[in-house]
C-alpha cells in the first residue's frame, strides 16, 4: 500500500483547525478584557483604598508626596471618612469637567455608605465638597468657604485642602461660610433673591483674587469673523459656547484685527443710516470713541472696550435705549449678556446691578466663580479683575463695559469723548 503524504496532511489538518477554533473561542473574549486599562474612576478608587488622598500627576507639583502624607495624617486624626481627590477637570474629559460627576463616580467605585469627598471643582481650580448620606458636617459650605477666608486667597493647594479638612471636622461650615461672605442683608446662602427681571439668583460666590489669572482665560479662545446678519440684528459678534477651552494660546493681534473690522462695519452702517434716525448721533459718537480707543489700545481690556463701544453704537442704530443688555459684565469677550441681577462684590457692602452672559449667570446661580477679565493693577503690576481698578483710572471699571451705564450722557462713548479714557490710560502708566 503506497503512502500518501498529502493525504496525511489533510487527515491532521481538520482536527487541528477545530482545536485552534475552540481555543480561539475560549481565549479571544479573555485576552481583550485582560488588556483593558482600568477606568479613571476605578483607578482613583484603587488609590483611595491605600491612602485617603489621591493626587493626579497633573497636581503632583502642587501637592508632592510629603504633603500628601501630611494630609493623610490630618484626615486620620479627624476620625471622619474623608477622601481627597485632586484631579484636573476639563470639559470633555472622563467626567466632562464636572465635580458632581467625579464625586458620583468615585463614590460608586468605593461603595461605602458614609463618605466625605473633597475634590477639585472646575477649570478655575476651586475645591468642591460633598457628603453622604447627608450633609451632617456641613461639608458643602465648609469646603466652599475656603476660598473666601483671610490668608487663603494666595494659599497653596495643599493648604487649601488642609483648611477644608479642618472646617469639615469643626462641623460649622455654614456659619464660617456666612461670616466669610460678610453681610448679605440677613440672607443665608442658597436662598433665592429676586433679580431685576423677576427671576431668582443666589448672591455671587466668587473668590476674586483666585480667578484673576484665570479671568484672562475666559472668552479668548476664538474671535469669530464679522457677519452682516449679526450686524443687522444688533449683535456685532458671537462667540462659541466653548469660549473657556484654551486661554493661553490666544492671539491678541487677532482680537485687534477683529475689533478694527467691527469699527469699520459700524462706520459703514452709520454712514448708510437715515439722517432722521434718532439714534444716529449716539452711533456716530460710539464710532468715534471706538476708533480713538482702538488707536491707543494697549491690551485686552482696551480692545474689549472697543467691542463694547461698537455694541453701544449698534444698539443706538437699532433704536435700543441705553438700558439694553450690554456685553457681559464679568468678561465682555463672552459676548452679549443674557440677563441682569444684583451682585455684591467680595469685600464691599454696596450692590451692583450687572448684566452677565449665560455662562457667568449659570456660574453665579450654582455658586461657582465666573471667568473674569483682568487688567494690570498698574504698569507692570499684577493682574486683577478689571472692575477692581479705581473708577477714576479706568473708564471700563466705571462703566462695567456698559452694565453700569444708565443714560447716554453716562455711557462709554460720552466718557471717552470727555477724555476719561485718555486720562485713565495715562494714570495707569
Amino acid at each position: 500500500m503506497s503512502s500518501n503524504p498529502r493525504g496525511h496532511k489533510r487527515t491532521f489538518a481538520a482536527p487541528l483547525a477545530a482545536l485552534l477554533s475552540a481555543l480561539a473561542l475560549v481565549l479571544v473574549p479573555v485576552l481583550p478584557a485582560a488588556a483593558q486599562p482600568p477606568s479613571p474612576g476605578a483607578r482613583i478608587a484603587a488609590g483611595l483604598r491605600t491612602s485617603p488622598v489621591y493626587v493626579d500627576p497633573g497636581y503632583a507639583g502642587s501637592v508632592p508626596p510629603a504633603r500628601q502624607k501630611q494630609l493623610a495624617a490630618q484626615i486620620a486624626k479627624t476620625g471622619l471618612p474623608i477622601k481627597v481627590v485632586l484631579v484636573p477637570l476639563i470639559k470633555g474629559d472622563s467626567f466632562n469637567g464636572e465635580p458632581d460627576n467625579l464625586q458620583s463616580v468615585v463614590r460608586d467605585h468605593l461603595t461605602q455608605p458614609d463618605l466625605i469627598l473633597i475634590t477639585t471643582s472646575d477649570e478655575s481650580g476651586y475645591l468642591s465638597g460633598h457628603e453622604w448620606p447627608d450633609d451632617q458636617h456641613q461639608t458643602n459650605d465648609a469646603v466652599s468657604a475656603v476660598g473666601f477666608l483671610d490668608g487663603m486667597r494666595d494659599a497653596s493647594l495643599t493648604d487649601q485642602v488642609s483648611k477644608a479638612i479642618e472646617l469639615v471636622q469643626q462641623g460649622n461650615g455654614t456659619q464660617v461660610y456666612n461670616d466669610a461672605m460678610g453681610d448679605l442683608g440677613g440672607s443665608a446662602p442658597g436662598n433665592d433673591h429676586k433679580s431685576k427681571d423677576g427671576g431668582t439668583a443666589p448672591w455671587l460666590i466668587v473668590a476674586i483674587a483666585a480667578v484673576a489669572v484665570l479671568g484672562l482665560a475666559g472668552g479668548l479662545l476664538v474671535f469669530v469673523r464679522r457677519r452682516r446678519n449679526h450686524h443687522a440684528s444688533g449683535a456685532p459678534f458671537a462667540f462659541p459656547r466653548a469660549v473657556f477651552a484654551a486661554a493661553r494660546n490666544t492671539d491678541v493681534r487677532e482680537l485687534r484685527r477683529h475689533a478694527s473690522a467691527e469699527v469699520i462695519a459700524l462706520g459703514e452702517s452709520a454712514q448708510s443710516a437715515s439722517d432722521s434716525l434718532p439714534g444716529l448721533p449716539r452711533a456716530l459718537d460710539a464710532y468715534a470713541a471706538a476708533g480713538k480707543v482702538l488707536d491707543a489700545a494697549h491690551g485686552l481690556p482696551d480692545l474689549a472696550g472697543v467691542l463694547a463701544l461698537v455694541t453701544e453704537g449698534r444698539d443706538a442704530l437699532a433704536g435700543h435705549d441705553p438700558s439694553a443688555l450690554p456685553l457681559c459684565f464679568f468678561n465682555p469677550l463672552h459676548g452679549r449678556a443674557a440677563r441682569r441681577f444684583d451682585w455684591r462684590p467680595l469685600g464691599r457692602r454696596d450692590r451692583l446691578n450687572v448684566a452677565a452672559c449665560e455662562a457667568c449667570d449659570r456660574a453665579v446661580r450654582t455658586r461657582r466663580a465666573p471667568e473674569v477679565l483682568t487688567a494690570p493693577e498698574s504698569k507692570g503690576g499684577r493682574e486683577i479683575p478689571y472692575f477692581e481698578i479705581p473708577a477714576d483710572r479706568s473708564v471700563w471699571a466705571a462703566t462695567g463695559y456698559g452694565s453700569l451705564v444708565r443714560s447716554a450722557e453716562d455711557g462709554m462713548a460720552a466718557r471717552v469723548g470727555r477724555g476719561e479714557f485718555s486720562h485713565g490710560a495715562e494714570s495707569a502708566r
